[in-house]
């Protein structure tokens, strides 16, 4: 028997946090009634204790780590800045542990019942054409390009159980646009270009020979408030020839007060039978209530030829 959840399923996506997570906030996707919460990193700078409330959450999640994640680790400036002792702590490992089976990055995680499997893509990702602060990928999971990376990626979607992917990355993939305010576009000098993971952009066009459906991909890292304007804000959402949405979801600061109020923002998308119907941006105030929402995408409805 097929259960309702196959039917209709709500999911939230948690952009970038930056150390804004609140017990509010899972009370708020409580009161939201989501059934999924996928997020898509940037927790902090290595900030374990922000990462252990996440994954105390009691609700089915998926999780892919950030660039901020492993920021006193990834890179050399990094650890010349790092605040504890390295040869003792592993604040990378650390979220890692706590985390556990939920973080999908390279790797998957199956929703028997929606039949859908959550694929991530490369953890840690800071973006770009470019094979970049990727010695954790090497370190970490034996990955030394991003062909290796593509690879693993698809290995993933190979392993998946179900028929539906969703795909979770921090940084979207290449493909959506080369204009500063494109989904994965760089806004900041020289101005202009694409910005996306070519690794992941890689696995999504292999998953797509499998037969397998690819309702939803989606990311953060690049923040939808320029640096390089005011004028407009990143485009949200990116539908593809396949039908496959895109979403952004790094609407940051993800908290923000507002006349003594405190909001706090959620991706919202709502699939039925398996295809995104609606994906939207939520601030929820403190009676847990929606204050605001944007949509961003409106699936519209079929039209019945008459006889």
């Amino acid at each position: 028997m097929t259960s309702q959840k196959t039917q209709n399923l709500k999911i939230a996506v948690v952009g970038d946090v930056h150390d804004q997570w609140e017990v509010e906030d899972g009370i708020a996707l409580k009161h939201l009634g989501v059934d999924l919460v996928l997020f898509v990193g940037d927790f902090g700078n290595e900030s374990v204790e922000v990462v252990r409330a996440i994954a105390s959450l009691a609700i089915p999640k998926a999780v892919v780590m950030g660039n901020h994640d492993a920021w006193y680790t990834a890179t050399e400036w990094g650890r010349k800045k790092c605040p504890y002792d390295r040869t003792k702590e592993d604040w990378v490992q650390a979220q890692l542990d706590l985390l556990g089976s939920t973080q999908v990055g390279y790797g998957k995680l199956d929703f028997p019942d929606w039949n859908l499997t959550v694929v991530g893509g490369r953890p840690f990702s800071w973006g770009g054409p470019e094979w970049k602060f990727a010695d954790i990928c090497r370190e970490r999971y034996g990955v030394n390009s991003l062909e290796e990376s593509a690879e693993k990626i698809f290995q993933a979607v190979k392993s998946a159980a179900c028929d539906n992917i969703i795909f979770v990355g921090h940084n979207g993939p290449s493909g959506l646009g080369d204009r500063p305010e494109d989904p994965c576009g760089k806004d900041w000098h020289p101005i202009g270009g694409d910005f996306g993971d070519p690794d992941l952009a890689e696995a999504i066009s292999l998953c797509l020979t499998t037969g397998k459906t690819i309702p939803l991909v989606t990311f953060g890292h690049m923040h939808r408030t320029l640096r390089h304007t005011k004028q407009v804000m990143r485009k949200a959402v990116f539908k593809s020839p396949e039908g496959i949405i895109y979403l952004n979801a790094a609407t940051v600061p993800r908290i923000v007060e507002k006349q003594g109020v405190k909001l706090r923002n959620f991706s919202l998308v709502t699939l039925a039978e398996n295809v995104v119907t609606q994906a939207s941006l939520v601030w929820v105030g403190e009676d847990f209530q929606i204050v605001s929402q944007e949509i961003f995408y409106q699936r519209s409805p079929s039209v019945v030829p008459t006889l």
